[in-house]
C-alpha cells in the first residue's frame, strides 16, 4: 500500500464534479462517473487512476512501524493548525504534452503550503528503494532536483514545486489542438475562476497499479 496528500475541491464542489466526469472516475467513491470514450479514455487514463488532485506530499510507502491511522491523525491536526486560504484565478494550461489547471500567477501561501507538507509528513515515509529511485530517471534531472529525491524520495519539492491538477496523460501532437479545445469547453466556467484551498486529503493506493481512492479529506480549521 501507498499513500499520498493530495489537494482536491470537496467532492460536491462544482470543480471536482467536472474533474470526475471529464475523467470518468470518482476518486471519493471509486467509482464510474460516465459511459466508456474511446476517444477521451486513452488520455485521460493515468491521471483518472490517480484521482483529481494536485500534489502536495507524492506517493510514497509507510515507513516501519507506522500505521495509516497515525499519519490520517496527523494530517487532521496539521490541516486544523491552517487557515484556508484563495488561489485568486486558475486557468488551463499545457505542461509538455499533458494538460493541467495551474494558478494564473505564482502564490506564496501556497508555496508555504507545500513545504511544511512535504516537511511536516517525511517521518511517515519509508526510504526509497533503489528501484524506486531509478524510476525516477535522476539522470535527467538538475542536480538539485537529484537531491530533493533522494532526501524526500520525489524531485519536484520546494523551488521545483509546480501546482497542477492534471486533466490528461500525455497528448499526441496531432492531438494537441482537438484536446484543448474540447478542455476549454469543458472547464470554461473555471478558467480565470478563484479556487479556495480549504483542506487536505490523504489518498490510498491499496496495491501497486490500484486506483487511488481518497481515504479522508481534513479542512484547514485555523482562524
Amino acid at each position: 500500500m501507498r499513500v499520498a496528500i493530495y489537494f482536491t475541491p470537496p467532492a460536491g464542489a462544482p470543480l471536482a464534479r467536472a474533474a470526475a466526469e471529464w475523467l470518468g472516475r470518482d476518486a471519493f467513491l471509486g467509482t464510474a462517473t460516465r459511459d466508456t470514450d474511446p476517444l477521451i479514455d486513452p488520455i485521460v487514463a493515468e491521471p483518472a487512476r490517480y484521482g483529481f488532485h494536485a500534489t502536495m506530499r507524492a506517493p510514497f510507502t509507510l515507513a516501519d512501524g507506522c500505521e495509516l491511522t497515525d499519519l490520517d491523525e496527523r494530517l487532521a491536526r496539521f490541516a486544523a493548525s491552517r487557515p484556508a486560504f484563495r488561489l485568486p484565478a486558475i486557468r488551463l494550461a499545457q505542461l509538455g504534452r499533458f494538460f493541467a489547471l495551474v494558478p494564473a500567477a505564482p502564490d506564496a501561501q501556497l508555496a508555504e503550503l507545500e513545504a511544511d507538507t512535504v516537511t511536516t509528513f517525511e517521518p511517515f515515509r519509508r526510504p526509497s528503494t533503489p528501484e524506486e529511485i531509478a524510476r525516477r530517471r535522476p539522470q535527467d534531472l538538475s542536480e538539485r532536483q537529484r537531491g530533493h529525491l533522494q532526501t524526500f524520495g520525489y524531485p519536484y519539492v520546494f523551488e521545483d514545486f509546480r501546482f497542477h491538477m492534471t486533466l490528461t496523460g500525455p497528448v499526441d501532437a496531432a492531438q494537441t489542438e482537438a484536446v484543448h479545445a474540447l478542455l476549454t469547453e469543458r472547464f470554461s466556467a473555471f478558467d480565470g475562476a478563484a479556487l479556495p484551498v480549504d483542506g487536505l486529503a490523504l489518498f490510498v493506493e491499496p496495491a501497486p497499479g490500484q486506483p487511488l481512492r481518497v481515504h479522508s479529506l481534513h479542512s484547514f480549521d485555523a482562524r
